[in-house]
């Protein structure tokens, strides 16, 4: 790279064209198995819920089937939860969180709540440990009708005709040691733009949303994580990544404004989990359970609110 590159694809200044994101696209390799680790546990867990395949993606011959699991029977009468992973193919414990989720602690709100459960909402990039698409994009700013990528807009498809009944929906994410040395500098360089540096948080947060905010909401999430994994304290500035902390591990960022995967259904409580599986403090079972944690007690305070009316 020249003195001025930081990132090997690309010329500082200009944005990328078709020849770029093929260079990026060569670098990707195929370092895990969607068809190993995640469908067969769909498979399994398709004797207690319905398997829902909602689109199909091809890229380059390699074919991924977009799955979800929902309640069986789909009872109209119930409020209804949305569990999202994977939406970032990098970030593993919101891909086994949700399938741990599945299987370990669904059946406690038979009868209660309909879910539906999209445990990888971007199977390419959990391939690659990408935070992107084939086409190099970003799915979590594209969670609109007619965005540019695929997982998004088939995700927004399959939740709209239920859209009225969602109470709660949690997106489950990873905040990493390489969102700051590959993929920040990876949207800089794809966009033209320089690289500035920022800090990776020590800990779990949440994110709200800036437009519909649930502070009792997030507080109980965040008090069910914290007996499994630590809370990241605000910077010197008082923020995470760059936000406001507005409460004990919760920032908010406008969920429908940026097109993230969190807005989409306009439920009363959304929200967005940020594991960090890179801290000498949390072991990846550890993440795991605190996606799992951080499912269940957005569960009960959603279904604690909906029966208090």
């Amino acid at each position: 790279m020249s003195p001025e590159a930081f990132y090997p694809v690309g010329t500082p200044g200009q944005p990328w064209g078709e020849a770029e994101r093929a260079q990026w696209r060569a670098r990707q390799q195929r370092l895990r198995r969607f068809d190993d680790d995640v469908l067969p546990r769909i498979d399994a867990l398709s004797s207690r819920f319905e398997r829902v395949q909602y689109g199909a993606l091809d890229y380059a011959g390699d074919r991924y089937p977009l799955l979800a699991l929902r309640s069986q029977p789909w009872d109209p009468a119930l409020p209804a939860a949305l569990v999202t992973g994977g939406v970032h193919g990098y970030e593993t414990s919101g891909v086994m969180g949700a399938l741990e989720f599945l299987e370990q602690r669904a059946a406690d709100y038979a009868g209660r709540i309909n879910l539906l459960v999209i445990p990888c909402v971007n199977p390419w990039g959990y391939e690659r440990i990408n935070r992107w698409n084939f086409d190099a994009i970003d799915p979590n700013r594209n969670f609109r009708a007619d965005g540019p990528a695929r997982e998004s807009t088939a995700v927004v498809e399959l939740v709209a005709p239920l859209k009225s009944q969602f109470v709660l929906h949690i997106d489950l994410h990873e905040t990493t040691d390489s969102d700051e040395s590959e993929f920040r500098p990876a949207v800089a360089a794809r966009d033209g733009k320089p690289f500035e540096p920022g800090l990776i948080p020590d800990g779990f947060y949440l994110v709200d949303d800036t437009e519909n905010p649930q502070p009792a909401f997030q507080q109980a999430v965040i008090r069910e994580v914290e007996q499994v994994t630590h809370i990241a304290p605000p910077d010197a500035q008082g923020e995470i990544i760059g936000s406001k902390v507005v409460s004990h591990g919760v920032i908010e960022y406008p969920l429908v404004a940026l097109g993230l995967c969190a807005g989409i259904t306009g439920a009363r409580f959304t929200t967005t989990t940020e594991v960090y599986p890179d801290s000498p403090r949390a072991t990846p079972q550890q993440c795991n359970d605190a996606q799992v944690a951080a499912v269940t007690a957005a569960l009960d305070h959603a279904l604690g609110q909906v029966a208090g009316g």
